[in-house]
């Protein structure tokens, strides 16, 4: 008995120390998906997915050319850095944090070599070698070190209040856009590349976009106007606030955006969905009236409403 109470303690103990050995290589990382590979995202956010990471923090920005001198810093003086910071202030970039186990290495291997043709000769699969162009035209940019990461990630998602402020800036338009919220169960089982992906190809456009970690107040607040109206109201409360979210700012050519959205996420129930609509997105990603992949903005006049909600009043 005694024998096998060791065997039991001294398999608990190697149990232990592999947990803690597995937590030691893991690491976050800093991603960022260039101007112009950001109407390609849905495609690579998949691919990211795919290769095990997971997206921890998520942000589309502008960035202004101070922001691009302090990120590319150690390039000062080089002569290739007035291009750089043209092109990097050229339009949006998706800034990320990503988790996976030796992270920093990991993510650099799936960029591949810096110059995307060479990519494409030595790895093929690779994300430069299939959205990138060329050496500066190269899609996707990664932290070369822990240390490089850290910095890299405390300009796109810094700590204090004071120098969020400074951080570089939404991109929502706030002009004929409604809004669309990828739901934290969709998140949590590896969707948001797909549902990304789905939105770009049906010819919307993402203006804006951000991952939030949703509180139980700002839930509530959100989704006031269903309760007392709809029975799934907590439940949707509850699945709001039970990880990460991803809300998006989707922009059209005329006011009528958010009632063609609306039509394209279609029925709230995935069921119905996939009986009536099965090329919608909640007939192909949802599974409950709950889980039902997406929100979506459900009356015209609210579309402004929902989107200041995330990036003003939440960002």
């Amino acid at each position: 008995m005694l024998n096998g109470m060791i065997q039991k303690l001294l398999s608990y103990e190697h149990l232990f120390y592999s947990i803690i050995k597995w937590m030691e290589q893991l690491n976050l990382t800093f991603a960022m998906l260039k101007p112009d590979a950001v109407e390609k995202m849905g495609q690579i956010l998949k691919l990211i997915i795919e290769n095990g990471f997971k997206v921890t923090k998520l942000k589309m920005v502008q960035m202004t050319k101070e922001h691009a001198l302090e990120f590319y810093a150690e390039h000062k003086g080089k002569p290739f850095l007035p291009f750089l910071v043209e092109y990097m202030t050229s339009g949006p970039v998706i800034a990320m944090e990503l988790l996976a186990e030796n992270g920093v290495a990991k993510w650099r291997e799936l960029l591949g070599p810096t110059d995307s043709e060479q990519a494409r000769k030595d790895a093929p699969g690779s994300i430069r070698a299939r959205f990138g162009k060329d050496k500066s035209l190269n899609a996707a940019h990664g932290s070369d070190s822990c240390i490089s990461a850290e910095r890299e990630l405390n300009i796109f998602f810094p700590m204090s209040r004071i120098a969020q402020y400074e951080s570089p800036r939404s991109t929502a338009t706030f002009k004929n856009t409604t809004c669309c919220i990828i739901k934290p169960h969709a998140v949590q089982e590896g969707l948001l590349g797909d549902i990304v992906s789905e939105i770009q190809e049906n010819g919307f456009k993402i203006t804006a976009m951000q991952m939030f970690y949703m509180e139980h107040p700002n839930a509530q607040e959100f989704y006031e106007v269903y309760k007392g109206v709809l029975a799934e109201y907590s439940g949707m409360v509850n699945q709001l606030v039970s990880g990460a979210s991803v809300a998006m700012e989707i922009a059209g050519s005329d006011a009528d955006t958010p009632s063609k959205f609306r039509a394209f996420v279609g029925p709230a129930d995935p069921e119905l969905a996939r009986k009536l609509r099965p090329t919608t997105l909640r007939a192909k990603f949802g599974k409950t009236r709950v889980q039902n992949a997406v929100h979506c903005t459900d009356l015209p006049e609210d579309g402004l409403l929902e989107v200041e909600y995330f990036f003003k009043i939440l960002e």
